[in-house]
């Protein structure tokens, strides 16, 4: 692997979700991510949070299984977990354990709720994290119940991406003291601080505490989506004047002085329902032939299958092929360590006698340890 994190070792003891995501991360940025997979498991090369990966498997159950899992730390810069608290310290591969094995090692535990409180122990997904941070809240229009941001704000942003950004900054502590350290990422902690402009805005009493009445909430009529005579939707993001003042030009609607009120927000329902009654006069891509790449801040709202094909996209390589599907490309890009292009899941395993010789096994000591059936 290229990429500004070669050199860096990560063993994974594989979970779903915000686990995978992070060591997708770093594995896509230039880092050895080894997956410790479980006997059965299978993976699935279309699966990006699997991509640039090796594999073994490693029968947990099993004394010479643990051992190898624990050798593999010895080896390792940095650890990631996403088991509830207190089951690799059940395992005997606790932090206790392994940093005493390799002080320099980064542990990085991810967790919905924490490594303690009083919800620790509970399980939970994505929905909930969000919901108890305060976040969950604040989306969703006015009257109406929360909807779920899908996974992308606790499993993902708030997950995945805060762990790899942790395990990125104590990995350069620890190669500048030799110091490791335990990572305690939590869903609902992360989840909270992407919501820290959120919580500024209503700190400084700018912002009501209610979904869908704010200006970033689809309460105003300059930042909403809005339905075309095709069916299909356009998004509009004009918060500045001068490009307020663009989208009244492109749209005629300079010639209503209602549109004065700009942040009024007890003109922003009159507003939005005339804006909406234009918006459904023309289809998306009249629309685009209008408003795209200009300063209004408008794009048209893409499908899954549409956004890859988006010239955009297209130009920056925003999306590529792997194990025979589309998926996102490694972001961000670099101007000296150029990220390789990603290589698909590998099948559960794949690795473990290269792995194993790399730890001092010889031939017949990886015979042994698959016939006792700790490795698989």
């Amino acid at each position: 692997m290229t990429g500004p994190l070669k050199g860096i070792r990560i063993v994974e003891f594989a979970g779903l979700g915000p686990g995978p995501f992070a060591g997708m991360m770093l594995a896509d940025h230039g880092a050895e991510v080894i997956r410790i997979d479980r006997p059965g498991a299978a993976l699935d090369p279309r699966d990006p949070l699997s991509r640039n990966r090796t594999s073994i498997v490693l029968d947990m159950k099993n004394p010479e299984a643990l051992k190898v899992a624990r050798e593999l730390c010895k080896s390792a810069d940095g650890l990631i977990e996403g088991y509830r608290p207190g089951v690799m310290e059940r395992l005997g591969l606790g932090p206790d354990v392994l940093l005493a094995d390799n002080p320099k090692l980064v542990y990085g535990r991810m967790t919905g709720w924490g490594q303690f409180g009083p919800y620790a122990q509970a399980a939970g997904h994505d929905i909930n994290y969000i919901a108890l941070s305060g976040v969950l809240h604040t989306v969703g229009r006015a009257g109406e119940k929360p909807v779920p941001p899908v996974n992308y704000v606790g499993d993902f942003g708030g997950g995945g991406m805060m762990l790899a950004f942790g395990m990125a900054s104590a990995l350069l502590h620890a190669a500048k003291t030799g110091e490791g350290q335990v990572i305690d990422c939590a869903m609902t902690d992360g989840s909270a601080v992407l919501a820290a402009m959120t919580w500024g805005f209503f700190g400084a009493g700018r912002l009501k505490d209610e979904p869908g009445v704010n200006m970033l909430d689809t309460g105003a009529h300059f930042y909403d989506t809005y339905t075309c005579s095709d069916g299909k939707f356009i998004s509009i993001g004009s918060i500045e004047p001068q490009f307020y003042a663009l989208l009244r030009e492109k749209t005629g609607l300079d010639k209503d002085p209602a549109f004065d009120a700009q942040m009024d927000p007890s003109q922003w329902g009159p507003l939005k329902d005339k804006l909406t009654a234009l918006f459904a006069t023309k289809t998306r891509d009249e629309w685009c032939a209008i408003m795209e790449m200009t300063d209004i801040c408008f794009a048209p709202v893409l499908s899954l299958a549409e956004a890859p094909q988006h010239p955009h996209n297209i130009e920056r390589e925003t999306f590529l092929t792997v194990g025979g599907v589309v998926q996102p490309a490694p972001a961000p890009r670099y101007s000296a360590t150029i990220n390789d292009t990603p290589c698909a899941a590998p099948t559960c395993g794949a690795d473990a006698d290269a792995l194993l010789a790399g730890l001092g096994y010889d031939a017949a000591g990886i015979a042994a340890l698959r016939d006792s059936g700790a490795v698989g």
